[in-house]
C-alpha cells in the first residue's frame, strides 16, 4: 500500500500536497477550475527511462481503464440481464407481477444507499479494502439469489446485492479521482464512458442466451462467475491509490460531517443536482422506452433493440468526442452548458411531438429526437463527474457517494412518473423529460455560476 503520492512504475498520478486540509477548511481554488485545469493538465510522472517507461503508462493505464469499466458495468449487469426473466421468476415463484418488480426496486434502493455507505469508509480505510469487501459480499448476495426459494427472500437478496455493488460504482470514480485532475480526469470519464457504456446494451441480450440454455438462476451464476473473475481482477491488477497521508481519520460522525461539509459548498451541491436531473432524464428514456416504442408507435421487438443500441452509441460516441477532441480545448463548464442546452431543446421538442402540435406524427420524428438526447448525455455526464470531483480532492469517497446516490434516487423519482398517464400517449416521458432538463440548467447556472469565480473547493 503506498505511503505517498509518488508513482509507481507505469502509473499515473496525481501527487498532490503533501498533507490533507481538515475537512471542513475551504481551499482557494483558480478563478474559473475547469479552464484552469485545461491550462494546466496533470500528465504524471513515469519512472523510467525513455520508450519503454512510456510504453508501461499507457499499458498501465489501459488496464486501470478495464478494470474500472468493468466494476462500473457490473450493476447495469446485474439489473438489465435479470429483465427477460422476469415473466419466469413470476410463475417459478408463484409470486405477483408487482411483488417480482419489487426484485428491482430493491437492487437500485441498494445501490443508491450502498454509495453512502461505502464512499466515507473508502475516504477513511483507502479505495482497495471496501472494494474488496463489498466484492465478496456481491458474490455472496448473488449466489443466494440464484438459490431463493421464495420471492421474498430473493427482494431480500437483491437489496444486499445491489448495497455490494454500489461498492463498484462509487470506487472507481473515486479512483479516478485520485488518479487524476483538471482535463485528465475528464478524458478519463469519457474513456470510462466507452467501457461500461456498453453493459447496458449487452446485458439484455446476454440474459436472453443464457435463459435459451438454463432457467432465471442461471443467470444470477453467470453474475456470480462474473463477481469472482472481477474480485480476482481487482486482487491482482488494481492497487490502493489513496495515500495514507490523505486518508480521513474518525468514525460516522467524521464521515456525516464532511459530507455536510460538501453539500455546503453551493458549487458541488450545484453539479450534483444538475448530473442528478440529468440522469433522471437518462432513466425517464430507459423506462420508458420499451413501451413508447413498441405500444404506441408499433415498432417491433427487433426494432426497438436496434433503436436502443443506436441511441446508446450516439451516447458512447459523443462521450469519446468530449474527451478526445473537447477537452482541453474547450472549458468543461462550456461543454456542460452546451450538452444541457441540447438536452432540454430535445425534450422539448420531443414534448412538442408527442403532444400532437404538430398533428400524427410517425416513429422517425421521435427516434430521432430521443437520439439526439440520448447523445446530449455524452456530453452531461462525464462532465458533472468531472466538475463535481475537482472540488473534492481529499473527500473524492464521500463526494462520489453523494453524487451516485442522488442520481439514483432522483432516476427512481422519475421513472414512475413516465408511465402516469397510462398506456395511450408518449407525452409523460417527454413532460418527465423536459421538468429535468429545465432544472438541471437551472440548477447548472444558479448554483455552479460557471461564468463567475468558483471561489472554494469543498473538502
Amino acid at each position: 500500500m503506498p505511503e505517498s503520492g509518488q508513482s509507481k512504475q507505469g502509473r499515473t498520478t496525481h501527487p498532490g500536497p503533501a498533507s490533507a486540509p481538515p475537512v471542513s477548511a475551504a481551499v482557494p481554488a483558480p478563478r474559473d477550475a475547469s479552464t484552469a485545469a485545461a491550462a494546466t493538465p496533470v500528465t504524471g510522472s513515469v519512472t523510467g527511462a525513455g520508450a519503454a517507461g512510456v510504453a508501461a503508462a499507457r499499458r498501465a493505464g489501459l488496464l486501470v481503464t478495464l478494470v474500472l469499466g468493468g466494476l462500473t458495468a457490473l450493476p447495469p449487469l446485474s439489473m438489465d440481464m435479470y429483465l427477460p426473466a422476469l415473466p419466469a421468476v413470476t410463475d417459478s415463484l408463484h409470486a405477483p407481477a408487482a411483488t417480482v418488480q419489487l426484485t428491482l426496486t430493491a437492487c437500485l434502493a441498494g445501490m443508491a444507499l450502498g454509495q453512502l455507505v461505502v464512499g466515507p469508509m473508502s475516504d477513511k480505510w483507502g479505495r482497495r479494502r471496501p472494494l474488496l469487501v463489498g466484492m465478496l459480499v456481491y458474490v455472496i448476495a448473488t449466489a443466494m439469489c440464484a438459490f431463493a426459494p421464495t420471492a421474498e427472500l430473493l427482494i431480500g437478496f437483491r437489496l444486499l446485492q445491489g448495497l455490494a455493488g454500489a461498492a463498484g460504482i462509487v470506487i472507481a470514480r473515486a479512483v479516478v479521482r485520485d488518479l487524476y485532475d483538471g482535463v485528465e480526469m475528464a478524458r478519463f470519464f469519457s474513456t470510462l464512458m466507452l467501457v461500461s457504456g456498453v453493459a447496458p446494451i449487452i446485458a439484455p441480450l446476454i440474459g436472453g442466451q443464457v435463459l435459451r440454455v438454463t432457467d432465471w438462476r442461471g443467470i444470477f451464476v453467470v453474475l456470480t462467475v462474473v463477481g469472482v473473475l472481477l474480485t480476482l481482477v481487482v486482487v491482482k491488477w488494481l492497487d490502493e491509490t489513496l495515500p495514507v497521508d490523505k486518508r480521513h481519520s474518525g468514525g460516522v460522525g467524521q464521515a456525516l460531517r464532511t459530507m455536510r461539509g460538501l453539500l455546503a459548498d453551493r458549487v458541488f451541491t450545484g453539479y450534483m443536482l444538475t448530473g442528478g436531473l440529468a440522469f433522471a432524464a437518462l432513466f425517464a428514456y430507459i423506462s420508458a422506452s420499451p413501451f413508447v416504442v413498441q405500444e404506441i408507435y408499433g415498432a417491433s421487438p427487433q426494432t426497438f433493440s436496434l433503436l436502443f443500441g443506436l441511441n446508446s452509441i450516439g451516447l458512447i460516441a459523443v462521450g469519446q468526442i468530449n474527451g478526445r477532441l473537447l477537452v482541453g480545448r474547450v472549458s468543461l463548464d462550456k461543454a456542460l452548458g452546451f450538452g444541457l442546452a441540447v438536452i432540454t431543446l430535445a425534450a422539448t421538442a420531443l414534448l412538442l411531438l408527442t403532444s400532437g402540435v404538430f398533428g400524427e406524427v410517425g416513429l422517425f420524428p421521435i427516434a430521432a429526437g430521443l437520439f439526439v438526447l440520448m447523445s446530449a448525455m455524452g456530453l452531461a455526464m462525464p462532465n458533472t463527474n468531472a466538475l463535481a470531483l475537482l472540488r473534492t480532492p481529499h473527500a473524492a469517497g464521500s463526494a462520489s457517494a453523494l453524487m451516485g446516490t442522488a442520481s439514483f434516487l432522483v432516476g427512481a423519482v422519475a421513472s414512475p412518473l413516465v408511465g402516469i398517464a397510462g398506456e395511450s400517449t408518449a407525452v409523460p416521458m417527454a413532460v418527465v423529460q423536459v421538468v429535468c432538463g429545465v432544472g438541471a440548467m437551472l440548477c447548472f447556472l444558479l448554483l455552479c455560476r460557471p461564468w463567475r469565480g468558483k471561489a472554494g473547493a469543498a473538502v
